[in-house]
C-alpha cells in the first residue's frame, strides 16, 4: 500500500489536519507490537512511530516486519483502528555509530521497505552513537557526507525521506545540507535538542526552514509532562510553524514525569492532549 493510497484513506478531519500527533512505539515499551495500535488509539493519538527493533550485535536489525505473516496482522490491524504509521525509526543508531557499519546500506535498505509495509515515507534515523568527530571537519565527516548521501539517494529513489537528528544548531545543519546534497535526507527536529543547550526552538525552526524539516519529535527530556514545563513554550512554536507553514507529524518521545516515568498511558495520553489542544483545536 503506497503512501497516497494510505493517505486517501484517512478520513477527511485528519487529511485537514496542518498538523498531526504521534508517538514512539519503543518509549511507549511496545517496539513492533501488535498492541501498540490499540495503544495509540487509546491515548488519543492520530499515529505511532515504529521502530525496526534493536540492533546489538545482530546483522540487521531484529525486525518482525520482514514476515509476511506479520506484515499482515500489523497492516490491518493499524488500518482497523484509523492509525497512521508515519514513519519508521532506526532507534538502534542511538547506541550504534552509523559510521562503523560496513553494512549500513542493507540495514537502510531494510528500513525502506518496512516503510513500504507500514505506508510510511519517513525513516528516523539518529545519529546520536555516531561520536562527534564527524561534527568537525575531516575524514570522520566526509565519510558521513559520503554514507548519509547514498542512503538519501536510496531512500528518494523510492519517494521517500531520510530523518536525521544530529544534535546541531540550525546553521549548523543548513551546512551539513548543503554538504549531503541529497533531497532524499533531511531534519528529524527535536524540540529537546534546542531546550538543553539554551536555544530558542522557534528561531532554530525559522533559521531551519520548512523544506528542511521531514517531522518533529515534539518533547523534552524527562521532567514533568509537555503541560506542566516551563521550559518552552508550545504556542510560540506553532506561531512559528503556521508563519513558515510547515505541516506534518508531532511525534511525542519523552516529557515523562520523573516520578512516574513508567506511566505510559497518563504520560503520553497528558502529552498527546496537550499537543492536539495547541495544534489542532487552537485558533
Amino acid at each position: 500500500m503506497g503512501f497516497l493510497t494510505v493517505l486517501s484513506a484517512l478520513p477527511l478531519d485528519l487529511c485537514a489536519q496542518q498538523y498531526r500527533v504521534a508517538a514512539c512505539d519503543w518509549m511507549m515499551l511496545k517496539r513492533q507490537k501488535l498492541g501498540e495500535f490499540q495503544l495509540a488509539k487509546d491515548i488519543g493519538a492520530d499515529g505511532v512511530e515504529v521502530d525496526m527493533g534493536p540492533l546489538g550485535k545482530r546483522v540487521l536489525f531484529d525486525n518482525k516486519l520482514r514476515e509476511p505473516e506479520f506484515q499482515q496482522k500489523f497492516r490491518r490491524t493499524a488500518d482497523s483502528l484509523g492509525i497512521q504509521v508515519p514513519s519508521i525509526a532506526m532507534s538502534g543508531f542511538f547506541a550504534q555509530s552509523f559510521l562503523k557499519r560496513d553494512n549500513y546500506k542493507d540495514l537502510m535498505m531494510d528500513c525502506l521497505q518496512t516503510m513500504d509495509v507500514m505506508g510510511a515515507r519517513v525513516a528516523f534515523l539518529p545519529l546520536g552513537g555516531s561520536g562527534h568527530e564527524w561534527k568537525q571537519t575531516g575524514e570522520a565527516r566526509q565519510e558521513m557526507v559520503r554514507r548519509l548521501h547514498e542512503v538519501g539517494e536510496m531512500a528518494l529513489k523510492e519517494g521517500k525521506v531520510i530523518a536525521i537528528r544530529t544534535q546541531l544548531d540550525a546553521r549548523a545543519n543548513l551546512s551539513l545540507l548543503k554538504e549531503v546534497d541529497s533531497k532524499g535526507i533531511k531534519i528529524y527536529y527535536n524540540l529537546q535538542d534546542a531546550v538543553d543547550q539554551g536555544l530558542c526552538p522557534s528561531k532554530e525552526l525559522k533559521t531551519l526552514g520548512a523544506e528542511n524539516i521531514a517531522q518533529i519529535h515534539a518533547s523534552l527530556t524527562d521532567s514533568v509532562t509537555l503541560d506542566k514545563d516551563p521550559r518552552i513554550d508550545l504556542r510560540k512554536v506553532k506561531k512559528t510553524l503556521d508563519k513558515m507553514k510547515w505541516t506534518g507529524w508531532l511525534v511525542v518521545e519523552r516529557s515523562r514525569n520523573a516520578k512516574d516515568v513508567r506511566n505510559v498511558r497518563g504520560n503520553f495520553g497528558t502529552n498527546v492532549a496537550y499537543l492536539k489542544e495547541i495544534f489542532q483545536n487552537e485558533r
